[in-house]
C-alpha cells in the first residue's frame, strides 16, 4: 500500500509542456498534455542526460530535445532503452504522486 504526495497545482504546468520538480530526493519531469493528461518520468534522458521536460510533447510520448529519442510516457519504453515513469494523476486540481509505503 502506498501514500499520496501532493506536488502542486496542475495549472503550474501549461498544457503541452513539461516542468522539472524535486520530489523528495528525486528529480522528475512532469508533463501536462494538451488533452489534460498528466505524466511523470525521470528528469534526464538516459542517452546523454538531455532535459526531458524541454522535449517535444505528443499525446503520450516525449522526444528528447538533444538527440530526438522518443519515449512512451505510459511505459517509459524508448528506441533502445527505457526511462523511469512515476504514477501521477490530478486530484482536486493538484498533481498527486502515489508513493510506495
Amino acid at each position: 500500500m502506498g501514500h499520496v504526495r501532493r506536488i502542486g497545482p496542475v495549472t503550474q504546468i501549461p498544457c503541452g509542456e513539461g516542468r522539472v520538480f524535486e520530489v523528495g530526493a528525486v528529480r522528475m519531469a512532469i508533463f501536462r498534455t494538451r488533452a489534460g493528461e498528466v505524466f511523470a518520468t525521470q528528469a534526464e534522458c538516459p542517452h546523454r542526460g538531455g532535459p526531458l521536460a524541454d522535449g517535444l510533447l505528443d499525446t503520450a510520448s516525449i522526444v528528447c530535445p538533444l538527440h530526438d529519442r522518443a519515449f512512451d510516457l505510459r511505459t517509459g519504453q524508448g528506441p533502445d532503452c527505457k526511462i523511469v515513469t512515476y504514477p501521477v494523476h490530478v486530484q482536486d486540481g493538484e498533481i498527486v504522486l502515489l508513493e510506495n509505503a
